[in-house]
């Protein structure tokens, strides 16, 4: 292991968050809506602070260029250290700024931000300076790229490998990552992350919302991150004459960012024989269309709504849910049990490997289908030799073991993380569906979950320790486990 290095390469990280930051002081410093200067001082001492202790970890690690390559250990250490350090430093300007949170809560906020969870322990936007609601959605844009993504071209000016950060930061994990240069693969990446911001952002400033509130809201969109500077979420404008236009325009870009953002480079230049690679977007984009039909038509036979007042409302919500958005219109809560159903299981399984989505990911949820059923068919067909197809490649048993561990253990973790919730709200008369529902939206880094933490409500009625716990489930479903839960295990760092 190379300590300098992994701190030399955290402290660029953190000094990136000060200037995000940073940027939003500026923004606070300038507004005129809300007041110039309110909450500028207070985002430029956070600003300042984070940038000193990152400054100091810069020098502490030397200068110079490293003549050892990152290994795989060092990256281990760099995302897990990077993530815990940019959601406790993020959380700086929700504690300084009035009306000021709690340790516990700003941490919350923070690390659901940049983990583009999109749960709030905020009951009342309202009262929050622009700036800082600025800094929310920042949180949500930074962490859907993935900060780690956004440096990797800094490290290959430093000497050290790139690649080995770029496979461990989940967002954009796909299988071009490995077929071409990591510099180029993270440019042409922030290239697409780029385009569909703007493109989001300027199709909402034209339905009428203002910048501030069109770029928040792109921001959230495209990170699939959910934070809204509204206290109604997106619902705020479902009263709007042209309300259903921007539910549609903001649903279709949710979408758009659960598909595999490889499939956007692929299109770019053409390489149309490699679409078949990624049926995983066919599915998602399947899962979810059928899924809001369902729902729709369950409502409608039920006498609750007309067909397409149903089919509006569910089209937005299964996107949010699909995409592991956490933007609202609808209170799902009052839907009928197969509809929350259908949605917690749309939770768990999430968008596409190499999107800014959550969950466990749809090409290994089609992956675990497979594999069950041939074992089905096996258990009749003992001598029967199966080839398991994913995207026009056979997969090997090593793919489909890890496959299949890793979906028990996102299962298992989910039991056991709603029993430690259950323990720490002992007391409270907190519900099961609460429960599961905090731990679900966590882990999926989905946002809203279900009963006292639903669309309508918020995590700031959890207590202090269980908001703390939850924001280590919200990183470690952001780094989809293993390169988190790998810091805890002591044999991993034997004989390496």
């Amino acid at each position: 292991m190379n300590p300098r290095l992994v701190l030399r390469t955290t402290g660029m990280l953190l000094m990136l968050e000060a200037l995000a930051m940073a940027a939003c002081g500026l923004f606070a410093l300038l507004d005129v809506v809300d007041g110039v200067g309110r909450a500028a001082g207070e985002l430029f001492m956070a600003a300042g602070m984070t940038a000193g202790v990152a400054l100091a970890m810069i020098a502490a690690g030397g200068g110079g260029r490293f003549k050892n390559r990152l290994t795989r250990r060092d990256a281990v250490l760099i995302v897990g250290l990077g993530w815990v350090l940019s959601g406790l430093f993020g959380a700086l300007p929700f504690l300084l700024c009035p009306p000021h949170l709690g340790f516990s809560e700003a941490l919350f906020e923070s690390v659901s931000g940049l983990t583009t969870t999109g749960g709030t322990v905020i009951p009342d936007l309202t009262l929050w300076p622009r700036g800082v609601l600025l800094w929310r959605a920042v949180t949500n844009w930074l962490g859907g790229i993935g900060i780690l993504v956004l440096f990797v071209m800094v490290l290959s000016r430093m000497g050290v490998g790139g690649k080995s950060l770029f496979m461990r930061e989940s967002s954009f994990r796909g299988g071009e990552s490995g077929a071409a240069r990591v510099k180029d693969n993270s440019l042409m990446l922030l290239k697409v992350y780029l385009l569909l911001t703007a493109a989001c952002a300027a199709g909402l400033r034209a339905m009428g919302l203002s910048w501030f509130n069109a770029v928040t809201h792109a921001f959230a969109a495209i990170a699939t991150g959910g934070f809204s500077p509204h206290n109604a979420s997106v619902g705020h404008y479902s009263k709007w004459g042209n309300g259903v236009f921007i539910e549609v325009w903001l649903g279709v870009f949710m979408l758009l960012s659960g598909v595999n953002f490889v499939v956007y480079v692929l299109i770019a230049k053409k390489r149309w024989e490699r679409l078949r690679e990624h049926a995983d977007a066919l599915w998602f984009l399947a899962l979810a269309l059928g899924s809001a039909l369902l729902i729709a038509a369950g409502i409608a036979a039920t006498g609750g709504q007309p067909f397409p007042e149903a089919l509006r409302g569910s089209f937005f919500v299964v996107a949010s849910a699909a995409s592991c958005c956490g933007f609202s219109t609808a209170d799902y809560d009052q839907w009928p049990a197969f509809g929350k159903i259908v949605l917690a299981a749309l939770m768990i399984i999430g968008g596409c490997a190499g999107s800014t989505a959550g969950g466990i990911k749809v090409g290994r949820f089609v992956v675990f289908l497979k594999s069950s059923v041939h074992e089905v068919i096996r258990s009749f067909r003992p001598n029967q030799v199966f080839r398991l197809r994913m995207g026009g490649r056979t997969l090997d048993d090593e793919s489909r073991r890890e496959v299949m561990v890793f979906i028990a253990m996102f299962g298992f973790i989910i039991v056991g993380s709603t029993v430690v919730v259950a323990l720490l709200e002992n007391g409270t008369g907190i519900t099961m569906e609460t429960a599961v529902g905090s731990v679900l939206a966590c882990i999926s880094n989905v946002g809203p979950g279900f009963d006292a933490v639903g669309p309508t409500e918020n995590f700031s009625q959890l207590r202090a320790p269980t908001q703390v716990f939850l924001s280590w489930v919200m990183i470690l479903g952001r780094l989809e486990l293993f390169a988190l839960l790998v810091l805890f295990v002591p044999g991993a760092w034997r004989k390496y």
